[in-house]
């Protein structure tokens, strides 16, 4: 059923990334993407026995070093020094590609610079001139994990949606997101109907962000 928070929101990057922690099964195996994505990591108690995957070789990642936790030889794929949880592996950068492309991951949450509602995603380039691709593992992730969540605020600073009806960007994957997550709500995308079912907003209504996005939002 969907809920509608308009009496509080946007939320902040912080704030949504607890949601997506929130969300993510007991026990899944999971991959959090370079940038905001890696705030989750943070609302992910022990006891829910979650684990987390990094490309650059480790498994059984925990929350984000701090103080005297710090290790420079202890990072995610971001290079932010992270911590290691009991039982954690390290293993060859090529063996922790091979697990994400042979589908070992329970759920990837990916950033993006647009999604569109048949689950497309572009995430590497803006296709501007002089700026910098930067696919890194997004593709490999984008066909290999079971579940592909995406982390991202719905509009641009200049208020352009970024959940689109086709995306403009060149693609990382097809039809590989599952839900969108951003500031002002969450989505489904990529379903057999073709609509994107809204599952909770957070500022605005349906209604409203509907007619923000340009295109029709269900309710669940």
């Amino acid at each position: 059923m969907t809920t509608e928070h308009t009496d509080r929101g946007p939320l902040s990057m912080t704030e949504l990334a607890a949601v997506i922690g929130r969300d993510i099964p007991e026990g899944a195996f999971v991959n959090l993407g370079i940038g905001q994505p890696t705030k989750i990591g943070d609302h992910l108690p022990p006891e829910r026995g979650i684990v987390l995957h990094t490309e650059n070789g480790m498994l059984g990642m925990g929350p984000a070093a701090r103080g005297d936790d710090i290790d420079p030889d202890l990072t995610n794929a971001g290079k932010v020094p992270v911590t290691a949880l009991p039982g954690a592996s390290y293993f060859h950068h090529a063996d922790s590609f091979a697990m994400m492309r042979g589908g070992h991951l329970d759920v990837c949450v990916l950033g993006a610079y647009q999604v569109a509602v048949n689950g497309d995603l572009a995430n590497w380039h803006t296709g501007k001139p002089g700026a910098i691709p930067a696919v890194g593992g997004a593709m490999d992730l984008a066909i290999g994990a079971k579940q592909v969540f995406v982390m991202m605020a719905l509009f641009g600073k200049d208020g352009t949606p970024k959940l689109v009806p086709d995306c403009t960007y060149p693609l990382t994957g097809v039809r590989c997101v599952d839900r969108v997550y951003t500031d002002h709500g969450v989505f489904e995308v990529g379903r057999p109907d073709g609509g994107v079912l809204v599952r909770e907003t957070w500022g605005a209504g349906v209604g409203e962000l509907s007619e923000r996005l340009g295109f029709p939002l269900l309710r669940g």
